[in-house]
Formats: structure tokens, C-alpha cells, sequence
């Protein structure tokens, strides 16, 4: 076996440089475009004429995972199969386990090698993926009996996929952390559509070290990675951005529902709000260039909001649309209005739902 020291001479490529006119810079960058999915500098290792020179990539034997990593994935439901899926499809060699064998099954005629318990799923892994449905089952597949922890080596990274409690997240950080076993968290964003197109949002939490291990892996399963922090501050982000998502989810179907009571073309709602805040949102359009910026001069006023928002109101009690999320965004406005910023700009509603929050 080569000692991990040792340098690995992955890929040589000869190229005949046809045009005299084309010189071993111009074809070096052509080259290094070209095989930009290695993420690894290219170095010119001979020229032997003019026109013919060889071309080799050399990378440590520690980036050999790039290629070739072996996976540990626990958790094959809607989002996880086809996850597991494009790894196996990247090249990397996975080592599934779920409590669904039918799913495993399918996994196994693409060429994974089924587990029996958590633990044998993570022999010899270098990376163990968990993409489960809570933290008590993520807990218990770490740490239960015949779980990852048995069998897990010392320097490899597991990296949690799951949507779960932050402070799960913490608290399994921590008790890894303490028996020596590297933890990130990298939830993810958009559907299964994406998650079966390889077009994930990876949202990830962990250190330098630990992201910049992680990212060719995570790679293979979305297009775009955003480094939200430490370890723990990816599944923050993803709860306030599902939180966000869902309750928009509730206020634009009451909205819908409102328009229709009224005998408005639903069509003519959406074309007037995707040009507005109400479609575009907030953290887009009013909160840069005014809360944000310490700006509160109005260019819609709190109680203009207030008045607005309750006729609204009355109008969905009239017709007997439901307005749940209206009527808990009029408290916050009514509060704003009595704690004197009526006159404010609107966007001033975040300081007073950060006054509540003691913040």
C-alpha cells in the first residue's frame, strides 16, 4: 500500500497542441477549465517539443476522498434515497442502512452495500451521513446500541443531514465531541425534485477544517453551499428559513382565500404581488434600505400599516375568511403603534418584536 505521505499521481493527460499559434499557458488554462470538477490546480510536468507536452495532476494521498470516499449513509426516506443515490452515481463507495429495506434494496442494484445495524454501516467509513426524520432517531442511531459510535473510526467526519431541535444538534456535538469523534451538521434546502437532481442547497455548520473536508462530498448532493458558522448553525439557519417558509405559506393562502371572498380574480392578486413586498418579501425589499440601515423614517408608516392590516381584518370577518395570521400581525402592529412608533416606517415592526424578545 502507498504510505499516506506519498505523493499519488492521479490523472495524466497527453495533449498535442495542433497550431503553433497556441502556446503551454493558453492550453494549461483550457485544461485547468476542463477539469475544473477535480478542484485541484493542474502543474505542467514535461514539455518534450514545441508542440507536445504531458499534463499530470497531483494530489496527496489525503485528497484520494475526492474520488473515491467511502460513505456511511443512515437514512433512505424521500429526501435520502435519492441523495445516497448521486453519491454511489459520483463514484463513492456507500454503505447504507435504513429500517426500510425495500429502500435499501434499491440502493443496493445501484451498487451500495447493504449494513444491518448503524454500526456496521459505519466500519471503515470516512464519512457518516445521517438524513433521518428526528433527533431522537438520530440520537439513538449514534449513540444506541449496535450504533455508529461502536464502530465509527476516529478520524472520520459525520456530518448530520437531519432536520432536527438546534439544541439536539448541540448536545450530540458535544457527546461526540467528548469521545473523540469529528460531528458537523449540514441540512439542506429545497425538495425531493432538487434532491434527485443533485441541486440541494447545502446549508452547512462546522469548522474551516471540517466544511472544506465535508464540501466535495456535500457537493455531489446540491449545487450551492452556504457556510452558515460553526458546527450547529446550519440547522439555525434552515429552521428560520422553514419557519419562514411555512408561516408565508399560511399568510399567502389566507391572502388567497381573502381575494377569492371578495370575487378577485386570484390571478390579478398574484401578478399585483409579485411586483410588492408581499411577494418579494421583506429581507429583500423594505429591511435593507431602511430597519436595517437604522433608517426609520417612514415610507409607509406603522399606523398606516395598522389601518390597513384591520380593514383586512374586518372585511375576512365579514366574509368568513379565516385571517389566523392576520389578526397575530395586528398585535405586533397595535404594540408597535402604543410603544410610540406609530410614525415610524413599518419596517420598524422587527425592533418591536426584538423588544419582546428582550433583544
Amino acid at each position: 500500500m502507498i504510505p499516506t505521505h506519498a505523493i499519488l499521481v492521479i490523472f495524466v493527460l497527453s495533449c498535442l497542441i495542433l497550431s503553433s499559434s497556441v502556446n503551454l499557458n493558453d492550453a494549461n488554462d483550457q485544461i485547468s477549465d476542463a477539469c475544473r470538477v477535480f478542484e485541484h490546480k493542474l502543474q505542467i510536468c514535461s514539455k518534450t517539443d514545441e508542440n507536445e507536452f504531458s499534463i499530470v495532476i497531483i494530489l496527496s494521498m489525503s485528497d484520494r476522498r475526492v474520488f473515491m470516499a467511502t460513505i456511511a449513509f443512515l437514512g433512505l426516506g424521500q429526501m435520502g434515497s435519492p441523495m445516497a443515490n448521486n453519491l454511489l452515481q459520483k463514484g463513492h463507495s456507500l454503505q447504507v442502512f435504513d429500517v426500510n429495506a425495500q429502500a435499501v434494496d434499491a440502493l443496493v442494484t445501484q451498487g451500495a452495500t447493504a449494513a444491518q445495524t448503524p454500526a456496521e454501516a459505519a466500519a471503515g467509513a470516512e464519512f457518516i451521513i445521517t438524513m433521518l426524520p428526528n433527533g431522537d432517531i438520530v440520537r439513538q442511531v449514534l449513540l444506541g446500541e449496535k450504533g455508529v459510535c461502536e464502530a465509527v473510526s476516529s478520524d472520520a467526519l459525520l456530518i448530520d443531514m437531519s432536520t432536527i431541535h438546534p439544541l439536539q444538534t448541540d448536545a450530540l456535538i458535544r457527546e461526540l465531541q467528548e469521545k473523540g469523534i469529528s460531528m458537523m451538521d449540514a441540512p439542506v434546502g429545497r425538495t425531493s425534485v432538487n434532491a434527485i437532481d443533485g441541486t440541494l442547497l447545502i446549508l452547512a455548520g462546522g469548522t474551516d477544517e471540517q466544511i472544506a473536508r465535508a464540501r466535495p462530498i456535500l457537493m455531489c448532493m446540491g449545487n450551492e453551499l452556504v457556510e452558515a458558522g460553526g458546527p450547529g448553525m446550519g440547522i439555525r439557519v434552515k429552521l428560520i428559513n422553514n419557519y419562514m417558509s411555512i408561516a408565508l405559506n399560511a399568510l399567502s393562502s389566507e391572502a388567497a382565500v381573502l381575494c377569492e371572498s371578495l370575487g378577485l380574480n386570484l390571478d390579478v392578486a398574484i401578478k399585483v404581488m409579485s411586483g410588492t413586498a408581499a411577494g418579494k418579501g421583506h429581507f429583500t425589499t423594505t429591511w435593507p434600505c431602511k430597519v436595517l440601515k437604522g433608517d426609520l423614517s417612514p415610507a409607509f408608516m406603522v399606523d398606516l400599516a395598522l389601518k390597513d392590516l384591520r380593514i383586512a381584518v374586518d372585511v375576512a370577518r365579514e366574509t368568513g375568511a379565516p385571517l389566523n395570521m392576520g389578526i397575530a400581525a395586528e398585535s405586533y402592529y397595535a404594540a408597535a403603534s402604543q410603544d410610540g412608533k406609530g410614525r415610524q416606517d413599518w419596517s420598524a415592526l422587527l425592533n418591536q418584536v426584538r423588544q419582546q424578545a428582550g433583544l
